[in-house]
């Protein structure tokens, strides 16, 4: 089997140049698949698990393919989120610009009249938002009719969020022949539909599973009720004590509530949500690469397609919505053929959805349990219960300690505290034949009364204290 290298490849000198001082020596598999197929002009629709490198796969021939010699826009990249198209775009600058080809992003949230002036300046090269590129485009700002290669990345997202339309109106101004390429990590129906109205005998690059660089990813999850999610999580993190860990919730609402809770725990935590500003969103970001702060709370919008770099853990507070986003979730970790972890913590009525990605993905998704600082598969806790104790050792917290044999012998949850230490003393007492039980904490057995003894004491029990004393005296003399 021959070898794939970028020089096989056919990338310009200069390309291959960046990429290995930027320690990138050889293509991974979406990449070896994807490049040629575009380069001959195809159109394309890959499906490669996030971390994979598809950017690299699809801005590499994007580049190459751009004339720098024309002044027009060239090559259109669409992306879901502000934050995985400012991603892109620095990935475009930084191989685009020792060639010669010209980027500019175009985001929502950011000064339109700025990007309009920047525009001047003649990019090849356009990043965006669809929604943002649409109303360039509708104002008379942005001109379609030279883009010869539009590229839609985590495609799947762009059209289950609602840019079907934008993308559509899009693609129907630019000219005939253009190339379409489709990337993303699972390939959902609306996305289906979208391929087979616009694309011209699309080329399907699917990488197996036994390709995928996130191989290395462990999947866990931790049942727990509903009420100690945060807490399982703190234990969870203390545990572990991950560098940084991405934690998504389903509710922008509940955020807030997760943030204060794990702040009052002691660690530093920060939040991304899809109604945050986009320069508040940008400043999160940098924190969080930075190592500013260790958690990052995050709703599956504000996440999408993020790329932060070698994150070890990320943790669902909730549930994946379904197996598609627990895929785009999980990607964050495990990038580039890096060890990852991704744990679900799970109510029990929540159990049947990790069945269910166990069965639609094919992964091993496992279930542990967490006890003294350690995961543990289920049942396996309680040997590191009796291991730590030993048989007869007292467990903190518990009541005193019973000898094995009393222990078994004695009714399961009747007695506790100083009841079990009586039952205990009983036991042994009975063993030895005594007819009474002698009383927790007595110390030793005080001597049997004669009758005559017991007899006076019964019939002085009611007499007054100055009797009681005299009949005292009388004894001792």
């Amino acid at each position: 089997m021959i070898r794939v290298t970028w020089e096989t490849l056919k990338l310009q000198p200069q390309l291959i140049e960046t990429l290995k001082g930027n320690q990138i020596d050889s293509p991974t598999p979406v990449q070896a698949a994807t490049i040629p197929v575009l380069m001959d002009g195809h159109d394309v629709s890959a499906k490669s698990q996030t971390g994979t490198g598809k950017t690299l796969a699809y801005m590499l021939p994007a580049l190459e393919r751009v004339d720098t010699s024309n002044q027009a826009v060239q090559v259109m990249v669409l992306a879901p989120t502000q934050e995985l198209a400012m991603q892109i775009f620095r990935v475009a600058e930084i191989y685009g610009e020792p060639i010669g080809v010209k980027t500019q992003q175009l985001i929502g949230g950011a000064s339109m009249q700025r990007q309009v002036e920047k525009l001047r300046l003649h990019p090849h090269v356009v990043v965006g938002t669809p929604g943002r590129i649409h109303e360039l485009v509708n104002s008379g700002k942005l001109k379609l009719h030279q883009i010869r290669l539009v590229i839609i990345d985590e495609a799947d997202q762009v059209f289950n969020l609602g840019s079907t339309v934008e993308v559509e109106n899009l693609l129907r101004g630019m000219m005939r022949d253009r190339q379409i390429a489709f990337f993303s990590a699972t390939r959902p129906q609306a996305m289906a539909d979208v391929e087979e109205r616009w694309m011209r005998d699309p080329q399907r690059v699917d990488v197996s599973p036994d390709q995928q660089a996130g191989k290395q990813v462990l999947h866990y999850f931790i049942v727990s009720e509903r009420r100690d999610k945060v807490d399982t999580a703190r234990r969870l993190i203390r545990m572990l004590k991950p560098k940084s860990a991405l934690l998504f919730i389903n509710e922008t609402d509940e955020i807030a509530n997760y943030e204060a809770k794990l702040s009052y725990e002691g660690f530093t935590v920060e939040t991304l949500y899809g109604d945050a500003d986009k320069q508040r969103r940008a400043a999160t970001l940098a924190r969080f690469r930075d190592g500013r702060c260790q958690l990052l709370v995050a709703t599956d919008v504000a996440a999408r397609g993020l790329d932060i770099a070698d994150l070890p853990l990320v943790v669902h507070l909730d549930p994946a919505l379904d197996a598609d986003h627990y895929v785009h979730r999980s990607g964050r970790t495990g990038r580039m053929g890096k060890a990852g972890t991704v744990i679900s913590i799970v109510t029990r009525n929540q159990l049947f959805i990790m069945d269910k990605f166990r069965k639609q993905l094919g992964i091993d998704l496992q279930e542990k349990t967490l006890y003294a600082g350690k995961l543990w598969n289920p049942g396996e806790e309680q040997r590191g219960r009796d291991f730590g104790r030993g048989d007869g050792a007292r467990k903190p917290g518990s009541g005193s300690a019973r000898p094995a044999a009393v222990r078994a012998a004695a009714p399961a949850g009747t007695r506790s505290g100083g009841e079990a230490a009586s039952a205990s003393a009983g036991g042994v007492a009975g063993a030895r034949g005594s007819s009474k039980p002698s009383s927790a904490g007595a110390g030793a057995a005080k001597p049997t009364k004669s009758k005559r003894e017991q007899e006076r004491e019964r019939k002085n029990k009611g007499a007054p204290k100055w009797l009681k004393a005299k009949q005292q005296g009388e004894e001792q003399k």
